[in-house]
């Protein structure tokens, strides 16, 4: 995907802290226009596909998530 196709919003998941700090400058995001969009935190993660209850992803075990959004989108 080239960089003008990237989505406006990417999140990132890893089982540990540092990996899902070290994306930014990884793949280099702020080259690309994007800035983290709040902390690192570790959360559960869950879906649902209507009213009934969310099924648990991930065996219910908790993933660091980091948000990048393109500087455009909420400035």
């Amino acid at each position: 995907m080239s960089d003008e196709n990237l989505p406006d919003r990417i999140t990132v998941l890893a089982k540990e802290f540092t990996p899902a700090a070290m994306e930014f400058h990884r793949r280099h995001m702020a080259e690309k226009g994007y800035r983290l969009d709040g902390g690192i935190t570790p959360r559960q993660f869950q879906v649902t596909d209507g009213l009934g209850d969310p099924d648990i992803l991930f065996d219910g075990d908790m993933y660091y998530a980091a948000t990048f959004v393109k500087s455009t989108v909420d400035d």
